[in-house]
């Protein structure tokens, strides 16, 4: 696999050519009353010191799983296979306390829905704090004006006051902004946000999305961005990777992903998203069927039943992961042709 230089993004400064964080044939399973749910099958990438890397693809394809495989947050009945290398150590051989030193000190999550995930119980400043006095070893007092340091960073107003609230007394925004800060409090070199902007007003998720991009850069931590919009990660990674039933169809540059995509699965997904200048009273072009159940893949290529462009090769024995360019792998037997996307400007520009 190619691509393990990370690229450069405006105002970062790669530290070594080493990724942060290495993932090698990953498979993770759950058990579920159907069979066996195999929700990431063999998925390699790398995420870059100080880069961000989009992870993209319909709602079932994987994501959240391998975000929650490679944290080791799996739900019982499940499995875990393949090398997680995390600063060149395999984080699926850690026990639970070890990852418990992992967790929030140099990887840190921030989930779909804040409500569900802050204790409602517990006021803001508790959540906060929690961490920095037992990763950072600061006092009760340095912790407090840490906290306050957050919520002004991630753009909270009257700061002093939300930290005695509860989570219930906060805008699904403020809530989301309290979560990021929370990830941030032990400076964590790896930040995962898991459909950050879920539920929340477009206004609020430009918001949100821009402040997790700007943390990102001023930090020079690294950054994966799981969602299901391209537009989300067109402006805001340096790389992307495309998932599809559990499987990568193509990683690559952001901007050669969007300008050039080969996989037609990643073709079609662009085909079929809204622009600015999308005439007016003319259906959008869509991606015909469905996922494939999780319990029952087609064999060789999963996007094969959906795809018009399918040969014979795609199914047996199937694609392999190929290089198509510097920093630019794809798996398909039938690649799109190069100038086949013509909209990377207009989902930059959102």
């Amino acid at each position: 696999m190619t691509g393990v230089q990370p690229e450069r993004g405006a105002g970062q400064e790669v530290i070594s050519d080493a990724p942060l964080l290495r993932v090698r044939n990953l498979h993770a399973h759950i058990g579920s009353v159907r069979g066996v749910v195999r929700a990431v099958d063999g998925v390699s990438l790398d995420v870059g010191r100080s880069q961000a890397l989009g992870v993209v693809g319909e709602s079932g394809s994987g994501k959240s799983v391998m975000a929650r495989a490679i944290m080791g947050l799996m739900p019982p009945r499940s499995g875990r296979s393949g090398e997680v290398l995390f600063q060149g150590r395999d984080l699926l051989t850690l026990g639970r306390k070890e990852l418990e030193e992992v967790w929030g000190k140099q990887i840190a999550m921030v989930f779909q829905d804040p409500g569900r995930s802050l204790n409602p119980v517990v006021r803001v400043e508790r959540q906060l704090t929690e961490g920095m006095r037992r990763h950072l070893g600061v006092s009760k007092s340095e912790a407090h004006g840490r906290a306050l340091d957050l919520l002004k960073e991630v753009g909270v107003p009257d700061p002093e006051r939300r930290l005695r609230n509860y989570p219930h007394e906060l805008s699904g925004g403020m809530r989301q902004r309290v979560m990021i800060a929370t990830a941030l409090a032990c400076e964590p070199d790896l930040l995962i946000a898991d459909e950050p902007t879920t539920a929340l007003d477009v206004t609020i998720q430009r918001q949100i999305l821009d402040l997790l991009r700007r943390v990102q850069v001023e930090r020079g931590m690294s950054l994966m961005l799981i969602s299901h919009d391209l537009a989300v990660v067109a402006g805001r990674t340096d790389r992307v990777s495309v998932m599809y039933a559990g499987k990568l169809a193509e990683i690559g540059s952001t901007r050669q992903v969007f300008d050039a995509p080969q996989h037609r699965y990643t073709h079609a997904l662009l085909g079929a998203t809204p622009t600015i200048d999308h005439q007016r009273h003319t259906p959008l072009r869509l991606i015909s069927g469905s996922l494939p159940p999780p319990t029952n893949l087609p064999p060789g290529c999963r996007f094969a039943p959906r795809c018009e462009y399918a040969l014979d090769a795609c199914t047996d024995p199937g694609p392999v992961m190929e290089s198509v360019g510097s920093d630019h792998d794809v798996a398909c037997l039938n690649r799109a042709s190069s100038d086949a996307s013509s909209m990377v400007g207009d989902l930059v520009g959102r």
